[in-house]
């Protein structure tokens, strides 16, 4: 065991068999038993990790990072917390990243989003175990063609919707009409979703979605057609989005347009949209963006609204389709659901 002198503190340094630092207070400790493969990082791969806690007080959880750019905290930033076990372990997933971080904290804790750097013991942190860099990662992950561009299928969990939600690459796929099917299945107690996301960044201009009809579709279960940076540290999303749902409540309007962030009142427009197959739209501009729908690929209006503020700038946005149970939907009946996209366009 090494000394490292900090302050008036002495905090011994541990390494365990995997090579992973451990900085502790008097008391505590913590350390890897398991680590994924290193990797650049992002959204759309997920893995698990997992080690040991020795707590020092009631109360105290691990919280996880993983360094893609800046350390992000895991697995979600509305789920931080990963819970000590009686027999001292602790295990959860996380999004891949170059190097991984378990801190000890004290109850009452907040831990941060992101941050630049792991913070040291003290000020609620009680114990601070760093990865050694790994081997990389050999990262496959599913790609689709649809309408003439490529799409990369999500496997990695997300918290979009405010909730913890899983996902399956075999929920997405194209058929011989090249229409994209995504479904949304239960498997062992948890719901399964689907979401593909645009490999390029087409930037502002207009997007088009030709959906099938969605009027037998649950009032659980949630459609987005959005415009998304999955790179971004904006807590703000910087996106728009056309989202088909009633989310939970059977007497609430089917569709809305949305400017994020949506609880910004003039951000939102919500209406009835009919049964039938329906073309959604925006024209995204600097300054503007024009939402509309049409019946058919592209017959009478539906519906149409202009927003004019809070316009996100084009900053790496690619556009996404997602599938998925909306969580907070206590009094509806959550049931499977499939939805087809006949067609996307994109106009400059």
């Amino acid at each position: 065991m090494q000394l490292l002198l900090c302050g008036l503190c002495v905090l011994p340094v541990l390494v365990d068999g995997c090579g992973h630092k451990d900085k502790s207070a008097a008391g505590a400790s913590i350390t890897f038993t398991h680590v994924p493969p290193s990797d650049p990082g992002g959204p759309q791969r997920m893995d698990y990790i997992e080690g040991k806690a020795q707590v020092s007080a009631p109360g105290q959880q691990v919280v996880l990072y993983a360094h893609s750019g800046v350390w992000w905290v895991q697995p979600f930033a509305n789920n931080p917390f990963s819970q000590v076990q009686t027999d001292s372990t602790w295990k959860n997933t996380t999004h891949l990243g170059t190097e991984y971080a378990a801190l000890l904290v004290n109850p009452g804790y907040n831990p941060p989003a992101r941050l630049q750097n792991i913070p040291p013991v003290g000020g609620g942190v009680a114990a601070v175990a760093v990865s050694s860099p790994g081997p990389q990662a050999k990262v496959t992950t599913k790609t689709i063609q649809f309408s003439g561009y490529d799409w990369t299928v999500r496997t990695a969990g997300s918290d979009r919707g405010g909730a913890p939600r899983f996902y399956d690459s075999d929920n997405a796929w194209t058929d011989a009409k090249g229409f994209l099917h995504l479904k949304m299945v239960q498997r062992d107690g948890e719901w399964h979703c689907a979401e593909v996301a645009l490999k390029r960044n087409l930037g502002y201009g207009t997007y088009r979605f030709v959906v099938e009809d969605m009027s037998r579709i649950g009032n659980a279960a949630a459609v987005e057609l959005f415009t998304f940076n999955d790179d971004s540290i904006d807590a703000t999303r910087n996106e728009l989005d056309v989202d088909l749902s009633r989310w939970g409540n059977p007497d609430r309007e089917n569709t809305q347009y949305v400017v994020q962030p949506y609880f910004v009142p003039q951000n939102e427009f919500r209406f009835n949209a009919p049964p039938g197959t329906l073309t959604y739209s925006f024209r995204w501009q600097s300054d503007s963006a024009a939402f509309k729908t049409t019946r058919g690929a592209g017959g009478e209006t539906v519906s149409q609204h202009t927003f004019t503020s809070g316009i996100p700038s084009a900053t790496g946005q690619t556009a996404h389709i997602d599938l998925f149970d909306y969580h907070y939907s206590k009094n509806s009946v959550h049931e499977p659901a499939e939805v087809v996209i006949e067609k996307f366009e994109y106009l400059p």
